[in-house]
C-alpha cells in the first residue's frame, strides 16, 4: 500500500517475531474490529481530551487502526489543523483510508507503516497512542515517535495493564485478552515504562477497575532526544 503524501518508510523492524504475530491477528480481527470498541470508548474521548488540542494544531494518531480516533481528533483540531495517522496492519489501515474519504477529511493523512520507520514531514503539537501496546514495548518505535513530536509536544496514552493486587487472580485473563491482539503481550504490570521515563510531567491514572490506564506527559522540552538505549545504561 503506498505512503500519504509527504510521508515515507524506512528500515526493518528489530523485533519482527512480534511483529509478524501482531500482523496476523488483526487481519483476523480488522473487519470485525470496530464493535469490539464499545466499552473503551469512554478512555478514547479522555485520552484525546487530556492533550488539550487547539484549533489549528497538528497531532499524530499512533497505531490507528481502523481510524476511530480520527473523528475526535479532528473535532478537536479542527478543519485548519492536521492529522497524521498510521499503521502497520494493512487491513487495518484500509478501512481507515475508507472512513477518511467517507467523511471527506482532507486533512487527515494516513501512512502505512510499522512504527519506528514512521518519518512526518513536520513536528507534531502532540502524540495519541490508544491501545498500543507493541509499540509502547519497542525502543525503536519510541524513538520515532519522540523523533515526530515538537519539544513540549502533549502525549496521552491509554492502554491494558494488569489488576492491582486485590484482583490479581484475573491477571492470567488480562495476559490472554492482549495477546490476542498484541504480539508482544508481556510488560503488563507497567506498560509504560519506556516511555514514561523520557516525558516531563508524566501522570498515570487507573480506569477500568484498574485493568486499563490513562497517562499523560509532555515531550522533553529540550530539542534533544535521548534514546531509550542510552537512557536505560
Amino acid at each position: 500500500m503506498s505512503s500519504g503524501p509527504g510521508l515515507r518508510a524506512g528500515a526493518s523492524l528489530p523485533d519482527a517475531k512480534a511483529r509478524e504475530l501482531s500482523l496476523q491477528r488483526y487481519r483476523i480481527r480488522a473487519a470485525g474490529y470496530d464493535d469490539t470498541c464499545g466499552p473503551t470508548w469512554p478512555i478514547r474521548e479522555r485520552t484525546v481530551a487530556a492533550m488539550h488540542l487547539q484549533p489549528g494544531q497538528c497531532v499524530l494518531d499512533v497505531g490507528c487502526g481502523t481510524g476511530l480516533s480520527l473523528g475526535l481528533l479532528r473535532a478537536a483540531v479542527g478543519a485548519t489543523g492536521r492529522i497524521y495517522a498510521f499503521d502497520q496492519s494493512p487491513e487495518m489501515l484500509e478501512l481507515a483510508r475508507a472512513r477518511v474519504a467517507r467523511e471527506g477529511w482532507s486533512n487527515v493523512v494516513l501512512l502505512h507503516a510499522p512504527a519506528h520507520e514512521v518519518h512526518l514531514p513536520e513536528r507534531v503539537d502532540a502524540l495519541f497512542f490508544h491501545y498500543t501496546h507493541d509499540i509502547l514495548r519497542s525502543v525503536p518505535a519510541i524513538d520515532a515517535m519522540l523523533a515526530c513530536a515538537r519539544p513540549g509536544a502533549a502525549v496521552a496514552i491509554a492502554g491494558v495493564k494488569y489488576f492491582p493486587w486485590w484482583l490479581a487472580p484475573l491477571n492470567p485473563w488480562v495476559y490472554l485478552k492482549n495477546r490476542d491482539y498484541n504480539g508482544a503481550p508481556g510488560g503488563l504490570r507497567s506498560p509504560w515504562d519506556l516511555i514514561a521515563p523520557r516525558l516531563e510531567h508524566w501522570r498515570m491514572t487507573p480506569v477500568q477497575f484498574g485493568m486499563g490506564y490513562i497517562g499523560t506527559g509532555r515531550a522533553p522540552a529540550s530539542d534533544t532526544i535521548t534514546s531509550g538505549t542510552i537512557a536505560r545504561q
